[in-house]
């Protein structure tokens, strides 16, 4: 398993930035990876991160049922980046949107550009 972690260059915290985008090339949301996370995505094809905030492993779509298939792993020219491909699921963010990246700096505003597909409510108690 060394030789598919080599090329990776982990932060000093163990972390490096995922990009997700989905299989027609959406940009879903930005994510952090372990080692421990990388290989167990890589092992179940279903996408793990580590989770910042609550300093744990996160399965994508452990709560809500949204899950992400893996389909495609890339590294950036530095190795300090990747950038998955997926199949998702339902919605990706939280708030109940396809992607997270909902909001457009428009006219001196932040305007919501993309309709919800589900509510959190209903999927998060």
């Amino acid at each position: 398993m060394e030789q598919i972690l080599a090329p990776i260059r982990f932060d000093r915290r163990g972390l490096v930035p995922v990009i997700v985008r989905d299989n027609k090339g959406k940009v879903l949301m930005l994510a952090y990876m372990n080692r421990e996370s990388f290989l167990k995505t890589v092992e179940t094809g279903i996408v793990h991160f580590w989770s910042r905030s609550r300093k744990k492993l996160w399965k994508k779509g452990e709560t809500s049922g949204h899950i992400q298939r893996l389909e495609d792993i890339r590294i950036d020219c530095d190795g300090d980046a990747l950038m998955i491909t997926v199949k998702q699921s339902g919605g990706c963010c939280h708030n109940g949107y396809y992607t997270c990246f909902w909001r457009k700096w428009e006219r001196g505003r932040w305007k919501v550009v993309e309709e919800k597909v589900f509510e959190p409510e209903n999927v998060y108690k």
